[in-house]
C-alpha cells in the first residue's frame, strides 16, 4: 500500500514539530515553511505522528488509489 503526503503551505507556520517528529521526510525551506521530502510513501512510519502532532493541521495522508 503507498500513501500521498499532502502539505497545505499556506495554513503551514513552519514552527518545525514535523521536522522534530520526522527528519528523514521532512525539512523546513527557505521560505520558513515545512515541505515534505517525498510526497508518495510506501510506509507511513513517522508521517502519521507528524501530521497528527502539527498545530496548524496542514498535513494530510491519503491513501493511493
Amino acid at each position: 500500500m503507498s500513501w500521498i503526503i499532502k502539505h497545505d503551505d499556506s495554513k503551514c507556520i513552519g514552527c518545525g514539530v514535523c521536522v522534530a517528529l520526522c527528519p528523514d521526510n521532512w525539512e523546513l525551506g527557505t521560505d520558513g515553511k515545512a515541505h515534505p521530502k517525498k510526497t508518495e510513501v510506501e510506509e507511513l512510519g513517522c508521517n502519521e505522528q507528524a501530521a497528527k502532532s502539527c498545530p496548524m493541521k496542514c498535513i494530510i495522508i491519503e491513501e493511493k488509489k
